[in-house]
């Protein structure tokens, strides 16, 4: 039943994730920190998930490994985008000057 209301609340939790992510589109940063947010909540969902199953936690630190490359990567789009564009608003951005 504690199981059930975990995996409830990390949903939740997920989702006002995707409602934040879906708003807050000026900034690069902003949107990078709903991300991160996101695949936080994901790990906390698929950790609970293992420990209900009692399977092996492997998986879930191949799936951090990967979440940490997703951020870093990330932070080298918005490093180079502060070099380039002077800010990370999505406004000054734009697609076609290369």
């Amino acid at each position: 039943m504690i199981m059930l209301f975990y995996m409830s609340f990390s949903s939740i939790l997920y989702i006002i994730g995707i409602i934040s992510f879906v708003s807050n589109r000026k900034h690069l940063l902003s949107m990078l920190l709903s991300l991160e947010y996101i695949v936080i909540c994901l790990f906390m969902f698929l950790f609970l998930y293992l420990m209900y199953l009692d399977y092996e936690l492997y998986f879930s630190m191949m799936f951090l490994t990967f979440s940490v490359c997703e951020g870093a990567l990330g932070l080298s789009v918005l490093v180079s985008m502060v070099r380039t564009h002077g800010s990370d608003y999505f406004q000054s951005f734009s697609i076609l000057q290369c």
